[in-house]
C-alpha cells in the first residue's frame, strides 16, 4: 500500500475519533503528525518491505 493511499485512511480515522471524543484532540492530532513523519522519511520502500 503506498503513502498516497494511507494517509486520507488516517485522517479520515483522526477526524472521526476528534468528532466522537473531542478530548482526545491534543493524542490524535500528535499521534498523526507522528505517523506522516515517519512514512515520509521512511518513503515507500519502507512500506514496501514491510508488505
Amino acid at each position: 500500500m503506498e503513502i498516497i493511499t494511507i494517509q486520507p485512511i488516517v485522517a479520515l480515522i483522526a477526524g472521526i475519533l476528534i468528532l466522537v471524543m473531542p478530548r482526545l484532540l491534543n493524542i490524535v492530532v500528535a499521534i498523526y503528525l507522528i505517523f506522516i513523519g515517519i512514512t515520509g522519511l521512511m518513503g515507500s520502500d519502507f512500506l514496501n518491505t514491510i508488505g
